[in-house]
């Protein structure tokens, strides 16, 4: 359980910050900038809830919740350590990632075969919605970069993968089931 009586503690004043098994690193350090752009993602989840209705903010409310499960993830390091903390830290696992398909392919039924790219608009909650995907994707480079460098949960990386996509999807599905999109139409100001 959480609990957070003080908001200010003064041990970051340095840089530093404190990851999930107690070691202390720089606030610019990659694995606190992937976790911290996954925080960043749940924030323009937050302000897509805004447009949504009953049922793509159920949606967004899950996956909400599971970006808080993934920062906890990131923020935890070494998982062949896992036995040695004192807790078990939380991992993303298989299922949250097959629920993300899960969902994509129901909405993606719903819709016509794309013939063209299509710009991020339409609805508010569609143009949310591709701010999510992009700040997703960024998420997700960080977080395939810091696999290079250190063992990160491959379900974290697939859960980001599909996270992106279920957004793009989830934006088409805002847009009056593709009804609305906007398309991209290439070389459009090339000519007077």
């Amino acid at each position: 359980m959480v609990v957070l009586s003080k908001i200010y503690t003064k041990t970051g004043d340095a840089g530093e910050t404190s990851l999930g098994n107690g070691a202390r690193v720089a606030k610019h350090a990659l694995r606190v900038q992937a976790y911290g752009t996954v925080d960043e993602t749940n924030a323009t989840l937050g302000l897509a809830r805004q447009h949504a209705g009953a049922e793509m903010d159920a949606a967004l409310a899950r996956i909400s919740n599971d970006l808080f499960d993934l920062g906890a993830d990131l923020c935890t390091p070494d998982m062949h350590l896992d036995d040695t903390l004192p807790y078990t830290p939380l991992r993303m696992i298989a299922p949250q990632v097959a629920r993300l398909e899960s969902e994509i392919d129901a909405m993606n039924a719903r819709l016509t075969p794309l013939r063209s790219f299509i710009l991020p608009g339409g609805t508010a909650l569609a143009a949310h919605l591709h701010l999510c995907r992009t700040v997703c994707r960024r998420a997700e480079r960080l977080v395939v970069e810091l696999a290079t460098m250190e063992v990160v949960n491959p379900e974290a990386v697939k859960y980001l993968n599909r996270l992106s996509d279920w957004f793009f999807v989830a934006g088409r599905i805002a847009n009056d089931d593709g009804a609305a999109d906007v398309l991209w139409v290439p070389g459009l100001t090339r000519e007077g």
